[in-house]
């Protein structure tokens, strides 16, 4: 059944000279894959330039019930991009969320709230002109939200640890796994998780802070979700916004 949805790109894979296949972050079906064939003529209704990470589209598919794979009929930008792309923070920032929800969000359903904070944030990044660089801690603590990952951050205590692995504050360094942060690093962590995109320009970090902050969420996500695995594109944003 041909059926209209906007969609984020999530990845894609060249098949053959005249296809791709992309995973897309749906409004009405969640992540799903499609067949999308991008022929050389300049007058396609499909070119391969829609499907850049985190690229907003606009889809015609056919949605055949027990389909892995639907085929893409036409599509066209939702939201033409006016900076994410050219600038080479925010592409790094794209290339990596983009990773990371493709091995995160495995969800083939409609879920239309999460929908909503992807679209949104995707645009709040490109229409952002400055004091971004925090963008990725926010979007992946809120992420977790959806995902239903949020940490218990009641009860804090001065001199607690934060148990990674069961996602709540304790008196006692766990002795059963490594999977902590120390008192000092857990009492800034509800500091932290009060970041939004309005308010995260306030919170400064240096590079050393900042790559800290990523690769404890990044091991906390790789503790909660099954099979989650190393990032390719995790070093590259390490490396920016001293």
């Amino acid at each position: 059944m041909l059926q209209k949805t906007q969609g984020i790109v999530l990845h894609t894979l060249k098949y053959k000279d005249t296809s791709l296949i992309a995973d897309i972050y749906t409004e009405v079906a969640g992540r799903a894959s499609f067949m999308v064939s991008i022929p050389r003529s300049r007058k396609a209704a499909v070119k391969s330039v829609l499907f850049q990470p985190l690229a907003l589209v606009e889809l015609e598919a056919d949605f055949r019930p027990n389909a892995t794979i639907y085929k893409v009929k036409e599509a066209k930008s939702l939201y033409p991009f006016a900076t994410l792309p050219y600038d080479p923070y925010k592409s790094a920032i794209a290339l990596f969320l983009s990773e990371f929800l493709y091995r995160a969000v495995r969800e083939e359903a409609e879920n239309r709230p999460l929908f909503a904070y992807l679209y949104h944030s995707v645009i709040w990044l490109d229409e952002c002109r400055e004091g971004f660089a925090n963008f990725h801690l926010v979007f992946l603590m809120r992420l977790s939200r959806f995902l239903g990952l949020y940490p218990n951050l009641e009860d804090y205590h001065a001199g607690d640890y934060f148990d990674l692995q069961n996602a709540c504050f304790t008196p006692l360094r766990p002795q059963l796994h490594s999977h902590y942060i120390a008192p000092e690093e857990a009492a800034r962590l509800t500091q932290l998780m009060r970041m939004n995109y309005e308010t995260m320009h306030l919170f400064t970090m240096n590079r050393l802070e900042r790559t800290r902050c990523l690769n404890i969420m990044n091991e906390y996500y790789r503790l909660h979700l099954p099979d989650f695995p190393a990032l390719k594109s995790l070093e590259v944003l390490k490396e920016l916004f001293d």
